[in-house]
């Protein structure tokens, strides 16, 4: 049985926009940055959500390669989220931005979100790109935070994608899921676990909505044009995820 393809981006005569996310550990490019760039372009994202972006020299020019060898544009985050990114294509209009550093435990690594508030035809959408904490009870915490930081963007419709760090049972994945929308289980598509490539077994990568946005489908792209297993596994260490959205107008 040949799966259905996502649909396409595009904007509906009432002004919502049907957009394609893409989240990705992108193991700061230490990979094949070729079979990560060829991935995403097969992906034809309007938004993409990156985790471990090039964090030290040179790493606005790596981001520029990036976005420059996929069609697409640095929006905000790399270093000074301490990790997280986000690119867009050209249908983004975008309001504002903002890059946010977590508070520091010591002896563990510094994280931070990737913030942007856009329009898409007449979708306001807030965006936030994370990477979360190793250690459980940091985790947790930032999950909270990933909440706090939407409600405080004051937008109609956002979304949340990121590297959790844990499965769907982990307590900082259920709490997102708990107020957001887990996009791969409200309507399942692709593959569903995202870590290691070459023998994935567990879902720890995740795009999450909140109420009000139709989720058409998310999940790991494997039947697209243009998109390899052998790049798949020499782009990075884990898999991304890909979602189709319809963002109301507002």
């Amino acid at each position: 049985m040949v799966k259905p393809t996502l649909p396409d981006s595009r904007t509906e005569p009432d002004g919502s926009a049907v957009i394609r996310v893409l989240s990705y550990n992108i193991r700061s490019m230490r990979d094949d940055r070729e079979a990560l760039a060829r991935v995403i372009q097969a992906c034809a994202p309007d938004l993409v959500f990156i985790q471990e972006a090039p964090r030290f020299f040179r790493w606005r020019k790596r981001a520029a390669w990036l976005a420059a060898h996929t069609g697409l544009v640095v929006l905000s985050g790399g270093a000074t989220a301490s990790g997280p990114l986000l690119l867009c294509s050209m249908r983004a209009t975008v309001e504002r931005t903002e890059d946010i550093l977590l508070p520091l435990t010591p002896g563990l690594h510094r994280r931070g979100f990737a913030t942007a508030v856009v329009r898409i035809g007449r979708a306001r959408m807030g965006l936030l790109s994370c990477h979360l904490s190793l250690r459980s009870d940091e985790r947790y915490a930032q999950a909270g935070m990933v909440l706090d930081r939407l409600k405080a963007m004051d937008v109609p419709y956002a979304i949340a994608a990121g590297d959790i760090n844990e499965g769907p049972a982990g307590p900082g994945f259920r709490l997102l899921a708990g107020e957001l929308r887990d996009c791969w289980a409200a309507e399942p598509w692709g593959d569903e676990y995202t870590s290691t490539p070459a023998n994935p077994r567990q879902r720890i990568d995740a795009v999450f909505a909140t109420e009000g946005v139709d989720v058409l489908g998310c999940g790991v792209p494997r039947d697209v044009p243009g998109l390899t297993e052998d790049d798949l596994r020499a782009a990075t260490d884990h898999l991304p995820v890909l979602a189709a959205l319809r963002v109301p107008a507002s």
